[in-house]
């Protein structure tokens, strides 16, 4: 059989391929935005299912014809802004000044976090307002509501999220508004709108190189004297050593991973619910009860895997018209 080249598969840009450092995902950057309103959003992965939606980009060939789309189910209980962070620009990066920390939180916080037995919150405010001259940007602390889902889990999960406005004193403002209240998923994105999803991937644990990174399979008198899935070599004589680019097995997925402009097809109230829930529930993770997103295709992730959606931050000059779904598929995928 005649040898033919082709590329190397797998790409470089994601080495090293460790675990993520926990599954709760940590957003580095948000985009700006003058609008005074968070910036992002978190939720569950239910699972996917697949909708008949009018087709309403200008440059489809389907253009105006009804198509099936598969769509992803998050299920989007209120979250809660339980607290606020100044941060100064320094010569090492963004540092924290000071926050501010809601009173009467839920008391499922304290399986997360240790709470102040004795807080003084206006303190904590007048102090926050005080370094408001050095402070270059405000960001707020969200938790979500996990035990009113199916995720077999009471305790909440906390992210940093970012705010929208032109200044940090109006950033301050808008934040102090929302301090300790339950913000829904209508208030921060709309139907049609394109969102950047983060997320932890699914663990495949330990891998060897065929799977990881889709090497040739050893064939011929290479295969029968030694083993087959195994890299040929792993570097030359000069320079005496392996380089970061060889193939070697190791962890393979439970990464952190971005997917820019997803989608949203429908943002749903918790009394839709019987809209979309097939009979018995979804495959491995049961009744949606809440306020629920269809975005459109594959997100990271397994079911019940905490999903943040950010506004997007590569604008992709797509058109955000609301799109007109016609049908949304209840049947059981057990066995698919």
């Amino acid at each position: 059989m005649v040898r033919h080249h082709q590329p190397r598969k797998g790409s470089v840009a994601y080495s090293p391929r460790k675990r993520a450092a926990k599954e709760t995902p940590r957003i580095k950057s948000w985009p700006k935005n003058d609008e005074p309103r968070l910036l992002g959003l978190a939720g569950y992965k239910v699972g996917m299912t697949h909708v008949l939606v009018t087709d309403n980009d200008k440059n489809s060939p389907t253009n105006g014809m009804d198509v099936f789309t598969p769509v992803t189910v998050l299920e989007v209980p209120p979250v809660v802004v339980m607290g606020i962070r100044a941060y100064e620009k320094t010569s090492r990066g963004m540092k924290v000044l000071t926050e501010v920390i809601a009173d009467n939180l839920d008391e499922e916080l304290s399986r997360k976090i240790s709470l102040p037995k004795e807080y003084n919150k206006s303190e904590a405010i007048a102090k926050i307002q005080s370094v408001l001259e050095k402070t270059e940007d405000i960001k707020v602390l969200i938790h979500t509501n996990p035990k009113v889902t199916s995720v077999p889990k009471k305790k909440p999960d906390i992210f940093e999220c970012g705010i929208g406005g032109s200044t940090p004193e109006e950033k301050l403002n808008t934040a102090l508004e929302l301090l300790g209240n339950e913000v829904k998923a209508n208030e921060i994105f709309k139907e049609g709108q394109f969102v950047d999803a983060i997320a932890t991937t699914k663990g495949k644990g330990f891998q060897g190189v065929v799977k990881r990174w889709g090497i040739r399979i050893q064939y011929g008198k290479a295969a029968r004297s030694s083993k087959a899935r195994h890299v040929g070599s792993i570097g030359p004589w000069t320079p005496s050593r392996t380089m970061w680019t060889v193939a070697q097995a190791g962890q393979m997925g439970y990464h952190k991973r971005t997917e820019f402009n997803k989608k949203i097809l429908k943002i749903a109230s918790k009394d839709e619910v019987d809209k979309i829930n097939p009979d018995g529930g979804f495959i491995k993770y049961g009744e949606v009860k809440n306020d629920y997103i269809l975005v459109k295709g594959s997100l990271p992730g397994p079911s019940k895997r905490l999903v943040i959606l950010r506004e997007q931050i590569r604008p992709n000059n797509k058109s955000g018209d609301i799109p007109q779904i016609n049908y949304i598929s209840t049947k059981s995928k057990q066995g698919v």
